[in-house]
């Protein structure tokens, strides 16, 4: 059982479909705000925040041009009110794709 206001890591769920699609909101997201083009490629890990809803923190995968980027994500989701907000999108690490 989750800890209210406590980060818990999620189990199994780092290919779940949710997930890719949490993820993949979160890429579209930073992409409208920044006015980037970053193409969403797999969720790396994840980790759950209760709070009023859920916080999942996303650890993913994303090109940007030519190089593969980490990225960790926060999207916040009130489900009972058809509610996600992208809270954070900030780089972790580049690595040249080969």
């Amino acid at each position: 059982m989750a800890t209210v206001g406590g980060i818990n890591e999620s189990k199994g769920v780092q290919n779940s479909l949710e997930m890719d699609a949490l993820a993949q909101f979160a890429v579209d997201e930073h992409n409208k705000k920044q006015n980037s083009l970053l193409e969403f490629k797999r969720v790396v890990s994840t980790k759950e925040q209760v709070v009023a809803g859920t916080l999942h923190h996303i650890t993913l995968e994303a090109h940007d041009g030519g190089e593969k980027k980490t990225y960790e994500a926060k999207v916040w989701v009130k489900p009972w009110l058809n509610f996600k907000e992208l809270q954070a999108f900030e780089l972790v690490d580049v690595a040249t794709s080969a």
